[in-house]
């Protein structure tokens, strides 16, 4: 961003472009915000800062959990709100908003299969694993499997539906009368013009602040040091705006890591590789955390190993299971992924002694793997993994925060004392998560849960506001 976001005091000229709702960001969660907006029949325009949508979901996996879909009943898959808050709630160990919990958990089931109904979006639900944390399948996904293909799916849903998509445009300030209201947004363009536009409601459906180095530090000191692989976008510009704004801030402390990040590469690797099997060893070939309990918080076990780094290894089976997922493809395209025909090339490159890899594979099976469980290290596998073995070299990354501006369950955003801003809305990145305050807390997909139920209840709330 070229220059610093700011709140500007005052009302803009009668003769700016006016739009009853202005949308900051054009990501899973703007575009759902417009969606839903030009389903109730109200004007909007969404302010993109790139030349097309992408946001962070464009970088994801593109999985949005949700109960009671219709994809889910055709996959035979009992489940219900309730069911998943009691998932999140125990993933966050029950210190997730509830508000957000129960109001996210209630709103993703009927946003999905409005927009597969009424909008021609096809989901299907993940099959063959469970993500750490979920008691049943709930993972949907369109037929690419790409976060970048969903974006794509909801832009062309947004303007078949009539919204208006400003690109190239990046939202710098904030333009509020004495009452705290905003009354219009001033944004930036290719050659440095400012522009401005009125609207009578905002809605912050921009960012979090994981690529805003300075940020992280003060906010997020444990990943200060961590690669971030998240969008550009995430700079911060929600947080600026709502302190200057007297905004309350929330779970700071909450964010989803990535303990699969391949290097040099790039590239995320599914995790599905270590819930159906796979380990993860460090330099000196040993196990150190159970790999299913989560990775958001294996970022944070990988990047205290030797060198920051660790090796994601597993077998035949598994790895015929990861090439179902694009990502997985274009990273072994990449040459992400190592073939070793035994135990002593495993250990070859890794760099390890030999002897430390058989006694973690020998673990793995038979009587020994039957023991009470006794540490952090543990689990029961259903098999032991069998030669042939692939390998893959892997860092810990921060991927988005899960904390910001404090909302109501209509995502409103609200003040120091509680109490909510006139016609100032966030959701998704912008506003804090359900992930409670701490790296531990993020069940799979709660960001793009946020995302998608607070887009629609963003949008509701709004058009409440703009609607005589």
């Amino acid at each position: 961003m070229a220059a610093s976001p700011r709140i500007v005091h005052g009302t803009l000229a009668p003769d700016a472009p006016k739009v009853p709702v202005a949308i900051v960001g054009a990501g899973a969660c703007g575009l759902v915000t417009a969606i839903a907006l030009r389903d109730a029949g109200v004007a909007c325009v969404l302010l993109e800062r790139d030349a097309q949508p992408s946001g962070s979901t464009a970088l994801s996996s593109g999985f949005i959990p949700a109960p009671c879909t219709a994809a889910q009943r055709a996959a035979g898959v009992h489940d219900s709100p309730a069911l998943f808050a009691r998932d999140i709630q125990a993933k966050a160990h029950g210190t997730a908003a509830p508000h957000l919990v129960h109001a996210y958990a209630a709103q993703i089931g009927p946003t999905l299969d409005t927009l597969q109904t009424r909008h021609g979006m096809a989901f299907t639900v993940l099959d063959g694993f469970l993500y750490p944390g979920h008691s049943v399948r709930r993972m949907h996904a369109v037929p690419e499997k790409t976060g970048a293909a969903l974006v794509a799916q909801l832009e062309r849903a947004a303007t078949t539906a009539g919204a208006d998509i400003l690109t190239e445009a990046t939202v710098r300030e904030l333009w509020v009368d004495d009452r705290q209201r905003v009354t219009g947004v001033g944004f930036g363009r290719p050659d440095g013009r400012i522009e401005h536009l009125r609207c009578e409601a905002l809605i912050l459906a921009c960012n979090g602040f994981g690529g805003n180095a300075a940020m992280v530090r003060e906010l997020l000191p444990d990943m200060r040091d961590a690669l971030f692989a998240g969008h550009t976008g995430n700079d911060g510009s929600a947080i600026a705006w709502g302190r200057a704004l007297g905004a309350r801030l929330a779970d700071l402390g909450g964010y989803q890591g990535h303990g699969s990040w391949a290097v040099p590469q790039g590239a995320l690797i599914s995790w599905a590789l270590m819930m159906e099997g796979g380990i993860q060893l460090n330099a000196h070939g040993e196990r150190f955390h159970d790999e299913t309990q989560g990775y958001s918080e294996a970022a944070v076990h990988v990047l205290a190993q030797p060198g920051g780094v660790a090796w994601d290894v597993f077998d035949e089976p598994v790895l015929t299971l990861a090439r179902g997922f694009p990502d997985f493809c274009q990273a072994e395209a990449a040459g992400a992924v190592r073939r070793c025909e035994d135990v002593a090339a495993l250990a070859a490159l890794i760099g390890c002694d030999v002897s430390k890899i058989r006694a973690n594979f020998d673990k793995m099976t038979g009587a020994e793997a039957q023991k009470t469980l006794k540490n952090a290290t543990d689990r029961l596998f259903r098999r032991a993994l069998r030669a042939p073995y692939y390998a893959v070299k892997v860092t810990g990354a921060l991927f988005h925060t899960q904390g910001g501006l404090d909302i109501d369950a209509n995502c409103r955003v609200l003040r120091e004392d509680g109490t909510p801003l006139p016609n100032l809305l966030a959701a998704g990145g912008a506003a804090r998560g359900v992930s409670g305050n701490a790296v531990w807390g993020y069940l799979s997909g709660n960001g793009l849960l946020s995302a998608v139920a607070g887009g629609a209840i963003a949008a509701a709330t709004a058009a409440q506001q703009v609607t005589p």
